[in-house]
């Protein structure tokens, strides 16, 4: 026991003169003697240390907040465009002109109060145009001076007008206008009644349209309505009327026969809303007038039939040259005749009238018989002056 008590005092004496020992013991390091210099006890250097944690939070916070506000509105704007299809990608980019035609019709136009009385034994329509109300303004005073015109579209030139009616949007008219309208042919009429803004110096402007097509109304009784006033339609193209004929063609003989069959919804051209019609058939070689034949005059009538035959003599070498020019022209005793509507038909021809003449050819001796589209005879004439750029494969012999 001696011996173990002396050799705890000889350790403990090592240890408290190592430099372990001395190192333990030495001074605190740069922090803590600048910390010693302040002169501030140490709960204000905490408080103080804790309220620049929070200012330096707080800015943070804010710095985070600004830039997320600023990039969401980019988010919205974009729009993927990846994985549409393209009816849709383009609806994005350009509206439908349909779409942009319904916007218009929904804004107020107005409206206009009218009525319809058809007289059966003298085939007579009277239109009344009462009045309208609500019209949309279209000067730069807020008002409009407004004005109604009417027709039918069967036969688009004979139109009636109002008077003019200053500075209203609500026009009180009171006017009737009477139509010769055959009933057969009552079903296929619509009536128009459009609005227009009268001035003085400029082209008037049309503020809406009504159409409505008597196929849809009773004409059995007295109609009297109101109806909201639509977009304008785009101007209508006149209706001439059609007409039926067949085409036969003989190479080894050269003869080319037109058998001229009936026609259908003529032009009106007499006062009465009836016509005269005949038709003329004009054989053109190389562009010259050669022949010219033309039917019988059927009176009074808009549906004529005339079931005539003519046969001229083309060379098969010529008929790459040739044109048949089929006209319908309105007789008159006192006056000149007026044409009525025309095509023609030949290897400088289009559409329908090619397409006729092309089967003509592809079946000799074979009479085919096709139903046209009377056409503007000024249009006709503009075409037949035209070089032929095309020919068509003849058939053998």
């Amino acid at each position: 026991m001696v011996v173990a008590a002396r050799k705890g005092r000889a350790m403990a004496s090592l240890l408290t003169n190592s430099p372990a020992a001395i190192t333990t013991t030495a001074p605190p390091g740069v922090l803590g003697g600048w910390l010693s210099r302040i002169p501030l006890p140490k709960w204000a250097l905490i408080a103080v240390t804790v309220a620049v944690a929070i200012l330096l939070l707080l800015f943070l916070i804010c710095i985070i907040r600004c830039c997320c506000g600023k990039k969401k509105p980019k988010k919205k704007e974009r729009v993927s465009l990846y994985g549409m299809s393209g009816s849709t990608t383009a609806s994005l980019v350009q509206p439908e002109m349909e779409d942009l035609e319904q916007g218009t019709e929904q804004t107020g136009r107005g409206k206009l109060q009218y009525s319809l009385e058809y007289n059966f034994l003298a085939q007579e329509l009277k239109v009344g145009v009462k009045q309208a109300a609500e019209l949309k303004a279209m000067d730069s005073g807020g008002t409009s001076d407004p004005y109604v015109v009417v027709y039918l579209t069967s036969d688009t030139k004979k139109k009636y007008e109002t008077k003019v009616y200053r500075k209203t949007l609500n026009p009180i008219f009171n006017e009737s206008f009477t139509f010769q309208v055959p009933q057969v042919e009552v079903p296929e009429s619509t009536l128009v009644m459009q609005i227009y803004d009268f001035n003085r110096f400029t082209k008037h402007d049309i503020i809406g349209e009504v159409r409505l097509p008597l196929a849809s109304v009773s004409l059995q009784h007295v109609i009297e309505q109101w109806s909201d006033l639509a977009v304008a339609s785009k101007v209508e193209e006149e209706q001439l009327g059609e007409i039926c004929f067949s085409l036969r063609y003989i190479p080894s003989t050269g003869k080319l026969t037109v058998l001229i069959l009936e026609a259908k919804k003529l032009k009106r051209m007499d006062s009465h809303g009836l016509s005269d019609p005949f038709v003329k058939v004009n054989l053109i070689l190389n562009k010259k007038k050669w022949k010219k034949r033309k039917t019988t005059v059927k009176k009074n009538t808009l549906n004529p039939y005339f079931n005539e035959m003519f046969v001229f003599e083309v060379p098969f070498s010529q008929i790459q040259n040739a044109d048949v020019v089929i006209s319908v022209w309105d007789h008159d005793k006192v006056t000149k005749n007026e044409p009525i509507g025309k095509l023609f038909l030949g290897c400088r021809a289009t559409g329908n009238q090619l397409r006729h003449w092309s089967d003509m050819l592809s079946n000799p001796r074979r009479p085919l018989a096709q139903w046209h589209n009377l056409q503007p005879p000024d249009v006709v004439d503009k075409a037949l002056g035209l070089k032929s750029q095309l020919k068509l494969p003849l058939p053998p012999r």
